[in-house]
């Protein structure tokens, strides 16, 4: 025997692994494609700066020092101006359906009362359930507003008082924007990832046969496989509901009823996503790695670690296609904004839209033979 290295032999070796590489076209597509994302996503779509977020105005005053206000507002990178409240009732439905991080209020008899010397209040209203989106913009607010005055009333005393009235959150307690957040994003890898490999494990095992064998649809199989772990996910947001309530101080303002039908139904998304996978891997490890694929996402782009609103418009598309993102705005409205079910229905009915499609295209990949 030779017991010297042999490039023969070394070269062989390579070559069988370069096939069989080849041959696992999953797993080389997840190792290309995994950094590639990573690049994407951390380098464009990630912004901890949070800049260019929507805005409404309630003009009680529409003279010239407010309308130089606002413009000075709409030409700083923290602000863009979306539209005119015409009450605080709609600026309070805006800022509870996100749809405005900032409202703005020039009060009634401004014009009157600056040329008065008599310091009026602007008040600026920020969604404090992200403290990341609205700290800059609110610590930018009196030097913009002071700015904007300055060729009406020079560099004297701040002519007017900035209050800044930050809702859902006054304290600023990062606790209570993470902690919702964490039952999207913990749903989102257990409940995939337990039914993929729970498939691919009977596959792996042989067991998988004699489940084909029998006279089951695809719809039965899949509603056996996911309806157990159905019960496992209500269990997941339990404890972390009463985490989140005796360990962090987290409230609950909101409909339980609208927290309990978004729950199901995500967790049923994850479910039908995880039964998908099954589908496409052949392995346990893949199934792991087509999960991880879908998390990373899901962390990145629902708006569980940075502003959505601050993120790039294409990074934002996206992520309006990602469940989990649905999922977090309705339970930070219901948990900290005190939201009802006509509230947050515009983000339930995209997850009601996903989960029929998955499951659609889960059921028609589904085989009923091994090969």
């Amino acid at each position: 025997m030779n017991r010297f290295a042999s490039l023969n032999r070394i070269i062989a070796i390579l070559r069988k692994e370069f096939i069989q590489m080849t041959r696992d076209r999953l797993t080389f597509g997840m190792m290309v494609g995994i950094p590639v994302m990573q690049l994407l996503l951390f380098g464009y779509a990630i912004n901890t700066d949070a800049r260019h977020l929507p805005t409404l105005v309630e003009m009680g005053d529409s003279g010239p020092a407010s309308r130089a206000i606002i413009q000075a507002m709409e030409t700083s990178e923290f602000f863009d101006i979306t539209g005119i409240a015409a009450s605080p009732e709609e600026a309070d439905i805006a800022l509870r359906d996100g749809t405005a991080s900032f409202v703005v209020t020039i009060p009634p008899n401004f014009e009157r009362d600056l040329a008065r010397g008599e310091r009026p209040q602007i008040l600026l209203d920020s969604d404090g359930s992200d403290p990341v989106a609205a700290g800059a913009g609110s610590g930018a607010f009196a030097g913009i507003v002071q700015r904007a005055l300055e060729p009406y009333l020079g560099e004297m005393t701040p002519p007017v008082e900035t209050v800044i009235h930050r809702r859902y959150n006054p304290a600023g307690r990062t606790a209570l924007n993470i902690v919702p957040g964490l039952l999207g994003t913990i749903l989102t890898l257990t409940m995939a990832m337990m039914t993929s490999i729970s498939l691919t494990r009977e596959a792996e095992r042989g067991t998988l046969e004699a489940l084909l064998s029998t006279p089951t649809e695809a719809f039965e199989v899949m509603i056996g496989k996911i309806t157990p772990y159905v019960f496992v996910g209500s269990l997941q947001v339990a404890i972390m509901l009463a985490g989140a309530r005796f360990l962090f101080g987290v409230p609950f303002l909101g409909s339980p009823l609208a927290f309990v039908i978004a729950s199901a139904l995500f967790i049923v998304v994850n479910l039908a996503l995880g039964f998908l996978f099954s589908t496409v891997a052949r392995s346990q490890m893949q199934a792991m790695q087509l999960t991880m694929f879908l998390f990373m996402p899901s962390f990145l782009l629902s708006g569980f670690m940075f502003p959505f609103a601050a993120m790039p418009q294409w990074a934002q598309a996206l992520g309006q296609l990602i469940p989990t993102t649905h999922y977090i705005r309705v339970v930070r409205a219901v948990m900290l904004k005190g939201a009802e079910l006509p509230d947050v229905w515009p983000s339930i009915w995209p997850m009601i839209v996903m989960c029929i499609v998955i499951a659609v295209v889960a059921i028609r990949r589904y085989r009923r033979t091994l090969d």
